[in-house]
């Protein structure tokens, strides 16, 4: 039936109606917080109202559905445009167990509350603290390199679990972002990443302004981003004028149309649209407008100029009427669904359901290795890939790889059916990310909050390239795996460009991070056993390239111990130590080697291996103090890493043997013996501290 001109023309009203009302909170909040950033919300305001309101198949009254379209702000300093879209289209909170609230996510109290002190409207949207935001975003191109693991996270759980007449799986997602972002090495290892596994599900809307912090865009950024992104592989459209509903329509029906790569969609918006007078200036700057400016750019939307939040009749029965409706016919019918696909295939079910609850399959730690006593032993990658091999055997949305290393750090699944993730055939579980480390630890956050559990591995060295993204793992706390091998000086000829040092006190100092350097073998076994079941924080497995000897636990302590992060290994004969040696990974055994030839001299002393000092920290005091006796004030701790940190465990009289410098390029042993890390330097630190 045609359409009247004056129901589209009501219609048309109606949709501008919405778009203003998103630009003015945007504007009022930033305004009453005297902070943030008004321009890009108010630019992309349609493009957004398009995106949610015609396209995105997501449902405000459930939004962990576990088939909803993402919607990623990558340019994360545009949170109030989110922020508005969350409050309009009535979001419902979410929580700690992943059940819907009554209380909607965010309320019009939220958003006058936009950077205030325990709000949940901060500065950038914080995934875990507001509901429906998909992922924290802010530091620029972490949100599309998440959007890229969303993507492949999708693409597997398809792969996987869709069956004939059941397709469980095949959402999109849509990631905003800004001039900003492409500049941002992560996003353009991402991108490629995503043309080379041609990800059709993944969009990335990019608000082409041609404005920088600094000033205009081209001061610092000329190239051509459309002939970047074709050179990707990536299916390239554009949309001149940011404020054409009809042109924004055609261009995400483009992306819907296109099933054999990625979507970038170029924007040309104006920031701070709708102002004439200052829209190279503060609105691109991140600032207020002003409260004269606020009032001039309200009179040309034809909006009371004094009026502040107002939110019109009609608008929110707008998006009801849109999203909303469109979004709980959708859930529904999956959930109809899904209960019909339980029937058939309750097993696949029944790991969908564990999945989302990041709960473990019955049976996950099973066939897990025991490591007989070896004196020459394994290194700690050999013993771990074999370990991740039997666990990921058990957990079937286990999946991972490596930045170009999975031969060297031991991350390649080798199982029967784990198979390679590649374009066209997306259920692998092995990824193959390139030398791309920063893109992949992105990735990794992106299929972590899309609930399957990830890896991936690299030298430890490298961890400063992915840094970024480690960070914001914690700061979100998801379950991600870091694999990080080559663990020290350790390696030897490979010299200090590839030796860590300061690696282990910079990943312990940031909070969040759960940081495991095991001994031996049977400490790798017991350490996989602490990551998969954190639910809610992400794991650093720092591991050796040489060979350590597996301790004979009949002989010494459980390698049960790992739980608590330090045990005693091997105790004086009366338990009543006059020194104590300590250390984490390869360098334990230099302290048992040090302790044997030291009883033998009669002198008393304690090996205690700390592999974890944020779960040691965790104990009660008294375990504390019955590992590490305060009376005990002879204490000698050897890392073959940056000494910072240590003195909180050797306490003012103790020694710490570490690294002081940066490496050097010889052969282990000569290394080792260059930089003190011998048998016989540990029991004259032992010595000294003892008095003896």
């Amino acid at each position: 039936m045609a359409v009247s001109e004056q129901t589209l023309a009501t219609g048309k009203q109606l949709d501008m109606l919405c778009i203003n009302t998103i630009r003015t909170l945007a504007m009022d909040a930033v305004q009453k917080a005297n902070s943030g950033h008004p321009g890009a919300p108010m630019a992309l305001a349609p493009v957004a109202y398009c995106l949610w309101q015609q396209f995105l198949r997501y449902d405000p009254e459930d939004p962990v559905w576990p088939n909803r379209d993402r919607f990623v702000l990558s340019n994360g300093h545009a949170s109030m445009l989110l922020y508005a879209m969350l409050y309009l289209a009535e979001v419902r909170g979410i929580n700690p167990e992943y059940e819907r609230k009554a209380e909607f996510a965010v309320t019009l109290d939220d958003i006058k509350r936009f950077r205030q002190i325990d709000s949940n409207t901060p500065g950038h949207p914080e995934y875990r603290l507001t509901a429906g935001v998909e992922t924290t975003t802010g530091p620029l191109g972490q949100g599309v390199g998440n959007s890229v693991g969303m993507a492949i996270a999708c693409k597997w759980l398809a792969e996987r679990y869709n069956r004939p007449g059941f397709e469980i799986f095949n959402y999109n997602i849509y990631a905003f972002c800004g001039d900003g972002d492409m500049m941002e090495g992560v996003a353009s290892e991402a991108a490629s990443l995503a043309g080379q596994l041609k990800l059709s599900n993944l969009c990335w809307v990019y608000d082409e302004n041609k404005v920088t912090l600094d000033g205009p865009a081209d001061v610092s950024f000329t190239e051509d981003v459309g002939g970047r992104f074709a050179a990707y592989g990536w299916n390239v459209a554009q949309v001149t004028d940011a404020n054409d509903l009809q042109m924004l329509a055609k261009a995400y029906n483009g992306f819907l149309q296109t099933s054999d790569r990625p979507t970038l969609i170029r924007v040309n918006s104006h920031i701070g649209y709708g102002s004439p007078h200052k829209q190279d200036t503060n609105a691109a700057h991140g600032e207020p407008l002003g409260e004269d400016e606020v009032r001039l750019v309200k009179k040309a939307y034809g909006w009371p100029e004094d009026a502040k939040f107002l939110v019109p009749d009609g608008v929110r029965e707008s998006f009801r009427n849109g999203i909303g409706q469109r979004g709980r016919a959708l859930r529904q019918q999956w959930e109809t669904l899904f209960a019909n696909y339980g029937k058939k295939y309750p097993d696949l079910a029944d790991q969908i359901k564990r999945m989302q609850n990041r709960e473990l399959p019955d049976g996950w730690d099973k066939n897990l290795p025991i490591f007989p006593p070896d004196a020459k032993g394994v290194a700690t990658r050999e013993s771990s890939g074999k370990v991740l091999n039997v666990v990921a055997e058990n957990v079937p949305w286990l999946v991972g790889g490596s930045a170009d290393l999975a031969t060297s750090d031991k991350t390649r699944l080798k199982f029967d059916g784990a198979g390679d993730f590649q374009a066209g055939s997306y259920g692998g579980r092995n990824l193959h990310f390139g030398v791309r480390e920063h893109g992949m630890g992105a990735a990794l956050s992106g299929m972590a909050v899309s609930k399957i559990r990830p890896f991936g591995g690299t030298f430890f060295n490298f961890s400063d390239y992915m840094r970024p993204s480690i960070r914001l793992a914690a700061l979100m706390e998801i379950p991600t795996i870091y694999v990080f091998t080559h663990d020290s000086i350790g390696l030897g000829e490979d010299g200090p460009t590839h030796q860590p040092i300061e690696q282990l006190a910079s990943l312990r100092a940031m909070p969040g991070l759960m940081l495991l350097r095991p001994a031996d073998a049977n400490e790798v076994v017991e350490a996989w056993k602490v990551i998969m079941q954190l639910k809610h924080q992400p794991a650093a497995l720092v591991l050796s390239r040489q060979a350590v000897p597996t301790f004979d636990r009949s002989k010494y302590g459980a390698a049960t111990g790992v739980a608590n992060g330090a045990y005693i290994l091997a105790d004086a004969p009366d338990g009543k130590p006059e020194v104590i040696l300590m250390g984490s990974g390869s360098e334990v055994s230099l302290c048992v080697g040090a302790y044997e030839q030291l009883i033998t001299q009669g002198i008393k002393a304690r090996v205690v291996s700390m592999p974890s000092w944020n779960l040691f920290e965790r104990q009660s005091d008294a375990y504390k103090a019955q590992v590490l006796p305060p009376e005990v004030k002879a204490r000698v701790a050897v890392e073959q890493a940056s000494t910072f940190g240590w003195s909180q465990y050797v306490g003012a009289a103790g020694i710490v043997i570490g690294m002081h410098r940066f490496g050097a390029s010889a052969p282990l042993k000569d290394v080792q013996r260059k930089f003190g890390f011998t048998p016989e330097n540990v029991i004259a630190a032992a010595r000294k501290v003892i008095g003896k």
